[in-house]
């Protein structure tokens, strides 16, 4: 990993305190790992890559879909600061108490994680959100998503496979651009 900000936050936030107790030992291999509920946490190097491509600055107000175990959602919080805003957010009731209690234990007062609202795709909030993360694959880039990133916002999120950086320019211009194949657990689009 290179010597830069993400592979800082990964030292600061390592994955073992977002694992199950007999994962733990694998915490350190480059390999998603099983979390439960048919969710998994994603390898390292595909988590770095995608936080990469997010750019996240200090003080930024940032959406993480399919938080499952918070690991992600801390690191957002490592990268935004305590100036930031981040919101985790998970479908899955267990998991979702889980994360929020992992990312509880590690004092980032500025990061919380929630459940999912049936049959909503994101968080509204006001003014918009300058980063979104997606760590699960949709079937179609998701416009309820795009529509909640603020001007000048970024989202990262697989779309049939593809990694795809959307970019909400100052005048709403949206722009498309793909950064190579991952595999992840699918979205739900209800």
């Amino acid at each position: 990993m290179a010597d830069d900000t993400v592979a800082r936050a990964m030292q600061a936030v390592p994955r073992t305190g977002f694992l199950p107790h007999g994962q733990r030992s694998l915490a350190g291999s480059d390999h998603p790992l099983p979390i439960g509920h048919g969710q998994t946490s994603s390898q390292p190097s595909t988590v770095a890559d995608m936080l990469r491509l997010l750019r996240v600055p200090r003080r930024a107000r940032v959406l993480d879909i399919g938080a499952g175990s918070g690991w992600t959602t801390a690191l957002l919080a490592h990268l935004t600061g305590p100036n930031g805003e981040v919101l985790g957010v998970e479908r899955h009731p267990r998991l979702a108490e889980w994360a929020g209690d992992n990312v509880a234990a590690t004092g980032m007062g500025w990061a919380h994680v929630t459940r999912a609202e049936p049959g909503a795709l994101g968080v509204p909030r006001p003014g918009g959100w300058d980063r979104i993360l997606v760590s699960a694959t949709a079937s179609r880039l998701p416009r309820e998503l795009v529509d909640q990133l603020a001007p000048g916002g970024l989202m990262v999120i697989p779309v049939r496979g593809r990694m795809l950086l959307v970019e909400r320019r100052g005048d709403g211009e949206v722009r498309v651009s793909e950064h190579g194949g991952y595999r992840f657990v699918p979205l739900v689009e209800d």
